[in-house]
């Protein structure tokens, strides 16, 4: 027998069935069960019977022969708007490999159709593969890559798009392309904490909710996930104020210093898109959204017109400052076009750092401060250190959240002629006016 054989293991008076997963030890079994979960079993005086013979095999890129991403279409009902998925891997879009035990991303969109049937009859779908990755191998070129994707969708009619996304990176995915692009329809990033062989897997809610959400009536870049650990809606968050609070939960993800743009209700969407109703009817928005724009300049509704900025200068770090840290550690820094500090409190490093942080600055570097706190805004104004880090050049980045005021840094430093003003200033919605408390 082999990992990836189906298999029926008797011992001790119990029988369990599934796919044979790698075992890590010479003692033991792991088989996955149907219902999802795995079992390990004493290989001592168990009887295993192989079943069906066949390692799974895996297919590590989606592309075409060319190297470019992958596209392709689902047939189209002219009374349905037309929602374009892509896809650049993750748990949403991840199986097990059986040759391994670990979750890896297999799908391409078509499959993640196949995968969450609930989404047909919603919507006219195109599925496109930009990358078929873990989220944690994100980078700035895929960014690029994803931002042009869904321009060229929009401009090819799409109404609406969902992005489908690992959960780590999510967020800074989501800020890249809240500045790279102004689009006229909604684009929504959706993933799952929990891969869909798992029965408490979040995929089908999330997917569902995510493509209701993008054929709504706004315009806005949105992280579409579970809003409590039930499976009664899922949140809107704005793709520049969204943090992935939590390792494993399914509501992982938290709009920081307010509540959630908008909430849809499961219910109501999944009645909805069955129906053929607006989806608007199940969306809750506690803020109002970005409106949706016209088709394009001439009211040519086979496509419409996105604004599309793809530059971005990737010499940019993100620095957590903590108690002890060495100057000396500093020096990589010098080299760099910016850097985002993450400071304590209101923005505050140590004394002994102010020193080296106006020698980046006068050598060119832009330096944004950023505050560790998860809400509040950085005021440099209220401490000596802070009125210090200011005279040394430090660029106050408000409540940005400094994984955003990262992204923000790289796309001003490439497309802003003062970056140095951009970090001050309200782009995508990533800088609130003033910090209010809201629970």
């Amino acid at each position: 027998m082999q990992p990836g054989d189906r298999v029926r293991v008797e011992r001790g008076g119990v029988t369990n069935e599934g796919v044979l997963l790698p075992s890590t030890t010479r003692d033991h079994l792991v088989v996955k069960l149907d219902g999802g979960y795995n079992v390990g079993i004493d290989r001592e005086a168990a009887d295993v019977e192989v079943l069906e013979s066949g390692v799974r095999e895996v297919d590590p890129a989606a592309e075409t022969d060319d190297g470019g991403d992958a596209t392709s279409e689902i047939t189209f009902d002219d009374d349905l708007p037309t929602i374009s998925l892509i896809s650049t891997g993750g748990t949403i879009a991840s199986t097990v490999d059986y040759r391994t035990g670990a979750v890896t991303a297999q799908f391409d969109a078509e499959d993640v159709l196949r995968a969450v049937p609930e989404l047909a009859g919603r919507a006219n779908y195109r599925g496109r593969v930009v990358a078929n990755i873990l989220s944690e191998n994100m980078d700035p070129s895929i960014w690029r890559e994803l931002a042009a994707a869904v321009a060229e969708e929009i401009e090819s009619g799409a109404d609406g798009v969902v992005v489908m996304h690992g959960t780590d990176t999510m967020q800074y995915s989501a800020s890249a392309l809240s500045f790279m692009l102004d689009s006229p329809v909604p684009v929504v990033f959706t993933g799952s904490q929990r891969s869909a062989d798992r029965p408490s897997s979040d995929n089908v809610m999330n997917a569902v909710c995510a493509v209701e959400a993008a054929k709504a009536d706004h315009a806005e870049t949105l992280v579409c996930m579970h809003a409590a650990p039930s499976d009664d809606a899922c949140a809107l968050h704005r793709g520049t104020r969204v943090r992935k609070n939590h390792t494993s939960r399914r509501d992982a993800f938290e709009t920081v210093g307010a509540a959630p743009l908008g909430l849809i209700d499961y219910e109501a969407a999944a009645e909805a898109g069955a129906e053929g109703d607006a989806a608007d009817a199940a969306i809750e928005w506690n803020r109002e959204p970005l409106a949706r724009g016209a088709a394009d300049a001439d009211g040519d509704e086979s496509g419409a017109d996105v604004d599309l900025a793809l530059d971005l200068d990737g010499d940019v770090e993100l620095v957590k400052f903590t108690p002890g840290m060495d100057p000396a550690a500093w020096e990589y820094l010098d080299d760099k076009d910016g850097v985002v500090i993450e400071g304590t409190g209101l923005g505050h490093v140590h004394t002994d750092l102010i020193p080296r942080i106006g020698e980046l600055v006068e050598g060119g570097t832009v330096v944004a401060m950023t505050s560790q706190c998860l809400a509040g805004r950085v005021c440099d104004r209220v401490y000596d250190t802070g009125r210090d880090l200011l005279d040394a050049g430090v660029v106050e980045a408000g409540d940005t959240l400094p994984g955003t005021a990262k992204v923000k840094l790289m796309w001003a430093l490439a497309n802003r002629s003062d970056p140095d003003e951009a970090m001050g200033r309200d782009l995508a919605g990533e800088l609130t006016e003033e910090s209010q408390p809201w629970r």
